[in-house]
């Protein structure tokens, strides 16, 4: 969704609502779209709209939701960092391109499940576009050991599954990665 800040600069904005449909918080895309995937198409949302500056959880019932948009997708610091703050469930809806989608869509959200031992919910947009823009589609829902748990062919389509949050604790104490410092020192260059 697109909403102008207090400044009036564009920003893509996410809206999370509640059970009882009252807007629980929003969610401004911290990472800007500016890259050429091969499909004849540059994008540089950077030239349009303004980057968020912080992660947003929000708790949904006793559920702490962590918020993403996108592009969001590729910076997996992101839902570490979310992660570690609590989420159990993150959200990442999306409109890949019909490129990169095919490409990365399914290893990038198994990939942050995994890491993050978080449950995803990824919404994708699916289709030809006003502007000739294809989206990739493939709603998808994982769970935190990084298997698929419902996914939407081709096309509209509404997808839902049961959730067992006990799932999260399980898979963090399995593979503990969250509990150790993502920072292990300064690289060093070997020539």
């Amino acid at each position: 969704m697109m909403r102008r800040r207090d400044d009036k600069r564009l920003v893509n904005r996410g809206l999370l609502f509640g059970p009882d449909g009252r807007q629980i918080t929003s969610y401004d895309k911290i990472h800007m779209f500016d890259a050429n995937v091969g499909d004849g198409k540059t994008y540089q949302e950077s030239a349009s709209f303004t980057a968020g500056n912080a992660p947003v959880i929000a708790m949904i019932d006793d559920m702490p939701v962590g918020l993403s948009i996108c592009y969001d997708l590729r910076f997996p610091h992101l839902y570490r960092q979310l992660a570690r703050d609590g989420a159990k469930l993150l959200m990442v809806p999306a409109a890949f391109t019909a490129v990169s989608g095919r490409a990365h869509w399914h290893v990038l959200l198994r990939a942050r499940a995994i890491e993050t031992g978080c449950f995803i919910i990824a919404p994708a947009q699916f289709g030809t576009h006003a502007d000739g823009r294809q989206t990739y589609g493939h709603s998808l829902i994982v769970n935190p050991w990084g298997e698929i748990i419902v996914e939407a062919d081709d096309g509209d389509a509404v997808i839902a599954a049961m959730l067992d949050i006990d799932e999260v604790d399980r898979a963090r104490r399995a593979i503990p990665s969250l509990q150790t410092n993502p920072v292990i020192g300064t690289t060093r260059l070997i020539k």
